[in-house]
């Protein structure tokens, strides 16, 4: 694909696979609050909110930032040791930067665990910008993070390739006139291929390595 010169990449889901710890979190949070816990594909759906947002709605009556003290607490031992990267993405940015296209990850989590995972993973010196749920008011779907990573990489929108998990991510980028890719592993967006609207992606990728593809017309020479 032709003027990529950008690859934003959605962090949970996307990038890292953080599924099982993400559900785990909730249902822990769920047992401790409620004493029951929550069926998975409504859990599921809130992949890619902000984590204060989601405890508002599922605990309207209770003190949030309890909650999410509950939540986060339950990963301090365990959330660096059982997080991976998805199959292909390492050598996939790794290439990516060596070809001269720049990355950076545009996520809806904190900077401290979203660089527990680049740091495990020594991929720290291989994104330009990291944009976490601190750097904007606005956030997923909102274009604000997409918009602010363009800016900080210095190319226009439409050089961008938004990729991401979710619908949250999917939106965000078509918003801020990115192209977007929506990766097939995704464990929230159902059947990806019924997406419409400001929620369609402009590609549905397989595999990590088909970034490359599309980022190929970038290769340096």
């Amino acid at each position: 694909m032709k003027n990529i010169k950008a690859v934003l990449f959605d962090y949970d889901g996307t990038l890292m696979d953080t599924n099982n710890i993400i559900i785990e979190s909730w249902q822990h949070t769920f047992r401790t609050v409620k004493g029951v816990e929550k069926p998975e594909a409504e859990l599921y759906c809130t992949f890619g909110e902000i984590l204060h947002d989601t405890m508002e709605r599922f605990f309207p009556d209770e003190d949030v930032e309890k909650c999410v003290d509950i939540y986060r607490s339950y990963q301090v031992d365990c959330y660096e040791k059982l997080i991976e990267l998805f199959p292909g993405m390492q050598e996939t940015v790794r290439q990516l930067k060596k070809r001269g296209v720049k990355t950076a990850i545009v996520t809806s989590r904190l900077l401290r665990t979203t660089m527990q995972g680049v740091d495990k993973y020594g991929l720290a010196d291989c994104f330009d910008t990291i944009v976490t749920c601190d750097d904007t008011e606005k956030h997923k779907p909102d274009p604000d993070p997409a918009l602010l990573a363009i800016r900080r990489l210095g190319i226009q929108p439409e050089e961008a390739l938004m990729v991401g998990d979710t619908v949250y991510d999917i939106v965000c980028g078509n918003r801020a006139g990115a192209k977007t890719a929506l990766v097939s592993w995704s464990a929230a967006c159902g059947e990806a291929r019924a997406l419409c609207g400001e929620e369609k992606p402009d590609f549905i990728i397989d595999r990590a390595e088909e970034l490359l593809e599309l980022a190929g017309d970038n290769c340096c020479e």
